[in-house]
């Protein structure tokens, strides 16, 4: 699995006291059980949420391709919101 993203977006949610990690660390979510939905607002993008150092997030991506084949482009992230954390714990079993 390939991820591409802008680095300099990744240092400036690293840095947003709210959000505390950048893109790197949330390529996490991907090692273990996480939910994934398209969002309902583009349906170009897609909703991952799961485990990242030990608290919920959640990251938005696109699936794109290059001459390498698919890759996820991420696009921003957020600590998932008590909706989010509900719909995950409902989809985990």
């Amino acid at each position: 699995m390939r991820f591409k993203y802008d680095s300099a977006k990744s240092e400036k949610l690293r840095k947003d006291p709210r959000r505390k990690i950048g893109f790197e660390e949330v390529k996490e979510i991907w090692t273990h059980y996480h939910y994934v939905d398209c969002r309902f607002d583009d349906s170009e993008q897609f909703r991952a949420i799961g485990w990242v150092k030990g608290k919920l997030f959640t990251v938005i991506y696109e699936v794109r391709e290059d001459i390498e084949g698919d890759y996820y482009h991420l696009v921003t992230l957020w600590k998932s919101t008590k909706q989010e954390e509900k719909l995950y714990e409902q989809n985990s079993n």
